[in-house]
C-alpha cells in the first residue's frame, strides 16, 4: 500500500514492534537478570518477509531492541551480515513442504554456517518458517545450537514461563525459573 500510494485508514505493525513498543512504555514488564550470571548467548535469525522484505532496517533495529532487552545486550552475538542484509535461511516460501528437502537443506547450509560462526548457544527465530528451518540444520549438519521463539525468552524474561513452555530450551535454560 505505501509503495503504490494507495489510501488507507489502518497501520501494518507486527507483534515484535508491538513488543517494543510495550516494553518501551513499561506494560510490558521484561528483564534481562535472568541471564546476567549465566551470560548464555543468543544470536538472531532476521526474517525475510518482515526484516529483508517489507520494513527492512527498522524492523531489525526493533527485533533486537526486544531481544537485548530480555536476554542483556551483552549477550548478543549478531550474525555477519546481519539486519536487512542478512541472509534468507531457506525454509520460506513453501520450501519447507515443496518436498526437496535435500535441496533445501543444501542451499540453508549458507545460513548453518553463518550461525555456527557465531557460537551462539540459541538462535532467536521469530518466523516460524526460520524456526523449523534453522532447527532442521543444525540437526542434519550437526549444529550445537538450540532455536527458540521470542515468546518463550519473553516469559523467561517476565519469570512466567511454565513448566509446558520449555520445549525448544536446552538443558541450560529448560529449569530456569521452576
Amino acid at each position: 500500500m505505501r509503495k503504490y500510494n494507495i489510501p488507507h485508514n489502518f497501520e501494518f505493525t507486527t507483534i515484535i514492534q508491538l513488543y517494543a513498543k510495550w516494553i518501551r512504555s513499561g506494560k510490558l514488564p521484561v528483564s534481562s537478570d535472568w541471564n546476567r550470571d549465566l551470560q548464555v548467548k543468543f544470536t538472531i535469525q532476521d526474517p525475510c518477509n518482515i526484516v529483508r522484505k517489507t520494513l527492512r532496517h527498522e524492523m531489525a533495529d526493533e527485533l533486537r531492541f526486544v531481544c537485548k532487552s530480555i536476554i542483556g545486550e551483552e549477550n548478543l552475538v549478531d550474525m555477519v551480515p546481519c539486519g536487512s542484509n542478512n541472509y534468507c535461511c531457506g525454509g520460506g516460501g513453501g520450501a519447507l513442504q515443496g518436498g526437496y528437502t535435500e535441496q533445501r537443506r543444501a542451499y540453508g547450509k549458507v545460513k548453518f554456517d553463518q550461525i555456527q560462526e557465531t557460537e551462539a548457544t540459541y538462535v532467536i527465530a521469530p518466523c516460524h518458517n526460520c524456526h523449523t528451518q534453522i532447527e532442521d540444520i543444525g540437526k542434519h549438519y550437526g549444529g550445537n545450537y538450540h532455536v527458540v521463539h521470542i515468546w518463550t525468552l519473553m516469559c523467561l524474561a517476565m519469570g512466567v514461563l511454565g513448566e509446558n513452555e520449555r520445549t525448544y530450551l536446552g538443558p541450560d535454560l529448560e529449569n530456569l525459573g521452576l
